[in-house]
Parts: structure tokens; sequence; C-alpha cells
């Protein structure tokens, strides 16, 4: 096929077609393809006559017709993929870290997962992967990809069952808080905690989660974020107008050392930090669906978000702080069933806490997408795409939503899920893989000296904030047992 065209061939197959190549040659200028190197382990190097691969012509494939989400859409996407439930515990963490570590460590951290996403774009177009694992099997090999899989499938699911977790919490009270339902209504059927989850995700997951494509979910993304943005301003807006009224104490500016306890919380706290900034599984899918797309486009929609979610994050963190003090909780969330000290106090706290369980239930579809995708891709490899297996994608659907609601009442409370999550597989999905595979494929092109030092740092960082993050949670939970 002709060089000029605006088309490249695809193997024939029920669920491929010819896509515009909307890359332009600039957006790859400086990147050489290694013509030897093999794709994806490669089933073209093993002469496999069923798959037929020319990967000069082997685009980011967009399954099915779409002609995609603009910048915006997908700005949304990867904001709510990021802004979720690991929003709710950043307070806590700054109670720990006091408020000038804290800060510079929200900064740190969203500055250096927006570097590896933008290296992991960069790379899975070089090596035109379609998925996560695509890229990490091309630099690594099929064993790779599956340990890759699964730690998606362990992250994305630990997070969907926190998110369960919080509603329960939030709508029928736990031990230590009122829930919106008792407060409005006394006590009834709504305190089984288990009964009321059941029902929002029967009413409200279970139609959101059956969507095929992530586009889908650009305008509840975006409401999401809106509703996210509520919160930041109400509880801003309070803890303002009290430290202006000369109501809240000086918050700690650093860490605090003097106990035990104390420093066994610093070593698990990052971990929980970088938790809140992974989205790197759902890169991909929003590439994929991008109108136009571009490594220089995919790296705009990073920047815009990351700018966002840092100013979300700091606001958060430090008026969830200065509001609560010693007091927050885990998940901040609960703290809003006491008077504020403010005028409409009560109102305020409806607002807050039911706007925050929207966001949570428009945010669950996002992070169950890429989940459902990994499974698919780990269980049903080289089958048609979910988008042509209506009951496969269905039967996906209800199984996971089934074992995460099973998860969800075994869990005891938000920060346990989020210390192993974020010491395991949130730190090896946003930046060990990304690193390895920079450093696996810098030889095709486009790698300077500065990313190559980055990327090793990147590795070597999280291999021991990981290996710090675990061995603090072992410590941590041997001195609550005792």
């Amino acid at each position: 096929m002709s060089k000029d065209t605006n088309y490249s061939s695809l193997p024939v197959s029920s669920y491929l077609e010819l896509q515009p190549q909307n890359d332009s040659p600039e957006s790859l200028r400086g990147l050489s393809f290694d013509d030897e190197t093999e794709y994806l382990g490669s089933k073209a190097a093993h002469h496999d006559d069923d798959f037929e691969i020319d990967i000069d012509n082997y685009p980011l494939v967009v399954i099915g017709h779409n002609h995609g989400s603009g910048v915006p859409g997908a700005v949304f996407n990867l904001t709510t993929t990021i802004i979720g439930a690991g929003m709710m515990a950043l307070p806590a963490t700054m109670k720990v870290l006091g408020v000038v570590l804290g800060v510079v460590l929200i900064i740190l951290i969203g500055i250096l997962s927006e570097i590896s996403v933008e290296l992991l774009v960069r790379y899975s177009v070089l090596v035109k992967a379609s998925s996560y694992g695509e890229v990490v099997q091309h630099a690594m090999g099929k064993t790779a990809r599956i340990l890759s899989e699964i730690c998606i499938i362990l992250n994305n699911g630990g997070v969907l069952v926190v998110y369960l977790i919080i509603m329960g919490d939030v709508m029928s009270g736990n031990v230590h808080h009122l829930g919106v339902f008792d407060q409005l209504m006394g006590n009834g059927v709504w305190d089984h905690r288990k009964l009321v989850i059941l029902v929002i995700m029967v009413v409200f997951l279970a139609p959101l989660c059956s969507l095929d494509k992530i586009d889908s979910l650009s305008m509840t993304s975006a409401a999401s974020v809106a509703l996210a943005v509520v919160f930041v301003v109400v509880t801003f807006s309070v803890a303002f107008i009290k430290i202006v009224e000369g109501r809240i104490e000086a918050p700690r500016l650093g860490p605090d050392l003097s106990s035990k306890t104390a420093i066994l919380d610093l070593l698990v706290v990052i971990p929980i930090m970088t938790n809140a900034f992974v989205c790197h599984f759902n890169v991909q899918p929003i590439y994929n669906e991008l109108a136009g797309r571009s490594p220089q486009k995919m790296n705009r929609v990073g920047r815009i978000t990351l700018m966002l979610c840092i100013l979300v994050y700091i606001s958060t963190a430090m008026s969830g702080f200065l509001l609560f003090g010693k007091d927050t909780e885990s998940d901040v969330l609960t703290n809003f069933d006491e008077d504020l000290g403010v005028r409409y106090s009560a109102a305020l706290d409806y607002i807050v806490r039911i706007g925050y369980i929207l966001h949570l239930i428009l945010v669950f579809p996002v992070i169950h997408f890429s989940l459902r995708q990994t499974v698919n891709a780990l269980l049903f490899e080289g089958s048609p795409p979910l988008s042509e297996s209506r009951k496969r994608s269905l039967g996906l659907t209800a199984v996971l939503l089934v074992l995460i609601y099973i998860g969800s009442t075994m869990i005891p409370n938000i920060w346990t899920a989020f210390k192993f999550t974020g010491a395991t597989t949130a730190l090896t999905l946003g930046f060990m893989f990304p690193s390895i595979v920079v450093l696996r494929l810098g030889h095709l092109g486009g790698l300077s000296q500065g990313e190559w030092i980055l990327s090793w740092f990147m590795l070597v960082l999280s291999v021991v904030v990981s290996i710090i993050g675990v061995i603090g949670n072992v410590y941590s939970i041997q001195s609550k047992s005792e």
C-alpha cells in the first residue's frame, strides 16, 4: 500500500477495520523502529498462519466505529480515574506528614506519575500496543504481561471494593459514625450496610458498568469531576471561615516522630499517596478513543489532568486536616456527621457526603471498564473484543460486581485496603512497569539521557517505597494485635 495513504492495512478478521492514521510524522520524529524486533512475543515470528501481522502497519486500534472523544472528554475520563476514593484518604496522610511535607509529596508524586504516563504512551505508540499489558509484553515477555494484568485486576478490584465500603459507611454508618439515612430517617432497614450497598450496586452501578466503551462515560465523568469540585469548595470554604474567625489551631507543619505508632504510619503513608495518582491502566483505552490521537495530544490531556488533580488533592488534604485535626479519619467523609461550627452545618454535611457518594457512583464504572477489559484479555486471549460479544461482556460484568460486593463485606476500612494496594499494585503499575518498559525499549529511539536517568530513579524509588511500605504495614498490624 502506498505510504501516502491515510489508511494502513490490517489483518483480515471479523473485528478489525481500517483506521485513519492521525499520528503525524512529527509526533514520532527522532524515533525509529527495529525491523527485527519481535511483536508481542511474537506470533508472527512463530509463523502462525492464522495471525499474520505487519508491525509497520499495525496501529493502536480503535475497535468498532467511533469518531473518538475530544480533549475535554479524555481529560474528564482520566481525571475521574485519578480522583476517586484516594482523595478521601489524603487528609489522613496530611495528619501524618504535616502540611509542608504533605503538599510537597502530592506535587512530586503527581509530576512523577505524569512523566511515567507520557513515557508509557510514547513507547506504546512505538510498538503499536493497544493495551497496558501489550506494551509490557513487548518489553519483557508474556509472563510479565500476565503479571501486569494480575496487578491491574488486584488494584482496580481493591479500589472498587473501597468505593463500596465508603458508600456503606457514609449512607448506613458504622460503629463510630452515624449514616446519612440514620440522621434523616432514624433507625430502619437502611441500617443494614450490606443491603444498602447491594441496592446501590443493582440500581445505579450495574447499568453504568454494562456500557461497552469508555467514551460513553465521558459525560458521567464530567459530572463526577464537578461533584468532586463541590466537595473541595465546601470543605475549603468552611475551613477558611473558621481560620478567619480564629477557631482552628495552627496545623502541624512537619511529620510526627514522637511515637512508634507515628513512625509506622509515616512508613505506610507514601504508598497511600502514590495510590491516589495511579491511572496508567486507563491511559491506553482513553488514548485509543481520542479523536485525532497523537502522543502530543495525549500529553496535553495528561498535563491538564495533572494540574487539576494536584489542585483538588492539595485543597482536599489541607481543608480536611484543618477542619478535623488529630480526629481526621482514614475516610474523611465519615467526619462529616458532626457540627462543623458554621451556619447551615447540617445542610453542608449532607451536601458533602451525598455529593461525594454520587461522585463515586460515577467513578465506579470508569475503573470497572479497565478491570473488565483486563480480565477479558487474561481469560479470553485472542477472542473478539467485548464490544462484539455482548453476552461475554455482561457475564464478566455480573461476575466482577458480585466478587467486588463480597470483598466489600470482608475488608474493615479503606485505610487497610489503601495501605496494601498502594505499597504493591499501585507502585507496580504506576512506576515499576513503566520504568522497565522505557529502559527495555529505549533502544527503539527517542529516549534522552535525562529520561533514562529519571526512569532508573522512578524504578529504584518505587522498589524502595514498596519494600518499606509492606514492612511498615506488617509491623503496624502486629503492633495493633499485641
